[in-house]
């Protein structure tokens, strides 16, 4: 064969073969002479490799930039609600929002589930807000009982430390512990305390007054006011408790005193109002100039079942927590520093101590709208936060069924049942007191008409009252209210909900466990604070006080039985003890 071109003319290339030997050879000649071949650097600028390793590094880069962006997303979320990569310590601003369900165990969430599934013909597998939060649950007892009270469990929750019955944020020795709002205000956060029952009742005392037993009130509300050893500490306070700021000179007062501690108030700073009008002036917390001491009751804001009726006399609890969130917020709105917060739902309690399930459901649903609100808020502020919603006690051994019969039972209990009350127990014998004080029934006869008409049928949809039932409220009508009842505390461990679930508050946890998650998610120290106290004289400074102190806590230990029942007679509660050394020695 003949061609007019050399065998091994460089021409193009024959084959695959002289291919990669032309390449071996320019790859050879690079190395010798230490020149750049520009054919290979040629065909490998833009040959398939090359293009592939250009998308395998631009999907990577497009792929870390996109996780980047998401975890940066992700952690903002979940930290500005409080969740797991948020920590118990995080850094930079924030708020803390902490509310209380007194009394409230977890019947009362089966109870007011089913009422208001009945109410609004929903599914029976709709919900309660509160229950799409349930992270964990915590242990109650005390250090004098196994079932605690509001006092010993609210001084777990703003102390961190175990207390006997009665401590108002004292330890079993009487002296203080300093407590989380107090060492937030010393820290330059704002603070606030909202409730619906006394200002001065154990939970909201708890964070800012020391005193040896929750029934020294009076004491209580000259601290909450500024009369304390750290000076004001608290900026923000709404709730009921009037009668223990007014001397005992004026109507509607309570104390024991003529001490105007509503003038100390004022003298220390604070803006005071006293009734619904004052406080509609604040324009849900837009017009508030603190300090603020907003005293809306004499004595506890009604029952949510009968505070509907009277709505421009008192606020509800969800206006009074959307009244003290604004505030708070805007107060701290150029701050380096957020705010702390206690919303107590104060008379889910009371409802149990009276076994009142009508006023019981209403105040679960009225708390759990303001939980409801707390998210919204923490949802549309700017500054990171969370809500830790948990109970002191379980209050009224609450059962949702009822044995008919003797024979075995059929365990039933109809929510419709309550929707045909219209007011609570409380109420209707208020009601009953008057109608007789007026003299309004003139013979028994008519007082019993009265009592199964107006209060029974009319009051509380129970149409089938016997006889006997009627009867015994006439014979002794004081008595109305508790004609129900069977007065406890339960021992029984209570829910925590939150928008947080680090491990510090997730799972079951002693109530002294949230008070440490509170003081972490601030960064605060209460050691200092508790220092301060006692260099300022804050050891109770009445030695009878102190006594008295000593002595009920060792009655409360000592007392030999094995269920107790002990009245208090301010407010016709009575308290449960159960002491489990009894029952060994009885063994």
């Amino acid at each position: 064969m003949s061609s007019s071109q050399p065998l091994l003319s460089s021409s193009g290339p024959a084959s695959e073969q002289s291919d990669d030997q032309d390449q071996a050879g320019a790859e050879e000649d690079v190395l010798l002479s230490n020149e750049r071949s520009g054919r290979l650097h040629d065909q490998r600028r833009f040959g398939w490799g090359f293009w592939r390793e250009v998308g395998l590094f631009v999907w990577a880069m497009i792929a870390t930039i996109a996780v980047i962006i998401i975890a940066v997303l992700y952690s903002h979320s979940t930290f500005k609600r409080g969740g797991e990569s948020g920590a118990t310590r995080p850094s930079g601003k924030r708020n803390l929002i902490f509310m209380v369900s007194d009394g409230m165990g977890p019947t009362s969430l089966s109870l007011t589930r089913s009422f208001h599934q009945n109410q609004k013909g929903t599914d029976p597998a709709g919900v309660l807000v509160l229950d799409k939060h349930l992270v964990g649950s915590s242990r109650t007892r005390s250090t004098s009982s196994l079932i605690t009270d509001s006092a010993a469990g609210a001084t777990a929750f703003s102390c961190g430390f175990k207390s006997y019955n009665g401590a108002i944020s004292v330890l079993p020795d009487h002296t203080p512990c300093g407590t989380v709002l107090e060492a937030a205000k010393k820290a330059g956060y704002l603070t606030g305390l909202v409730v619906t029952t006394r200002i001065t009742d154990a939970t909201p005392a708890c964070f800012a007054a020391h005193v040896n037993t929750r029934g020294e009130e009076d004491r209580i509300a000259e601290q909450e006011v500024g009369e304390h050893p750290l000076g004001r500490v608290v900026d923000l306070i709404l709730g009921g408790g009037r009668c223990h700021f007014l001397p005992n000179s004026t109507d509607g007062s309570c104390r024991d005193d003529d001490k105007d501690v509503v003038a100390t108030a004022k003298k220390n700073g604070f803006h005071y109002l006293d009734n619904r009008e004052g406080f509609d002036g604040l324009k849900m917390g837009s017009s508030v100039k603190l300090p603020l001491l907003g005293l809306l009751a004499e004595k506890d804001i009604p029952y949510e079942v009968d505070r509907r009726f009277v709505e421009d006399t008192y606020p509800s609890l969800d206006e009074m927590a959307q009244t003290a969130l604004t505030a708070l917020s805007e107060a701290t709105r150029d701050s380096d520093k957020g705010f702390f917060l206690m919303i107590e739902g104060s008379r889910i309690d009371h409802a149990g101590h009276a076994n009142d399930p009508v006023a019981q459901v209403h105040e679960v649903l009225a708390y759990d709208k303001a939980f409801e609100t707390v998210l919204k808020f923490l949802d549309d502020d700017e500054t990171e936060g969370v809500v830790v919603s948990t109970s002191d006690h379980e209050t009224g051994g609450l059962a949702t069924a009822r044995q008919l019969h003797p024979s075995y039972p059929e365990y039933l209990w109809y929510p419709r049942v309550l929707s045909k009350a219209s007011h609570s127990a409380e109420h209707l014998a208020g009601t009953l007191k008057e109608h007789i004080a007026a003299g309004a029934s003139s013979s028994k006869e008519e007082l019993k008409t009265y009592i199964n008409e107006t209060l029974l049928r009319d009051g509380l949809g129970v149409t089938d009252a016997s006889e006997g039932e009627v009867e015994s409220i006439a014979v002794d009508p004081s008595t109305g209210g508790y004609q129900f009842a069977d007065i406890w505390r339960l021992a029984v461990d209570v829910n925590i909900y939150s928008t947080s679930t680090v491990p510090a508050i997730a799972g079951n946890h002693e109530n002294t466990e949230v008070g440490e998650f509170l003081r972490d998610y601030l960064n605060l120290d209460l050691v200092p604070i508790t220092r301060e106290l006692l260099d300022r004289g804050a050891k109770l400074d009445m030695a009878g006080e102190i006594a008295k102190g000593r002595a009920a806590a060792e009655d409360e230990a000592s007392e030999g039985s094995l269920m107790r029942f002990s009245s208090w007679r301010s407010g016709g509660q009575k308290r449960t003890s159960w002491m489990p050394e009894v029952w060994a020695q009885a063994r």
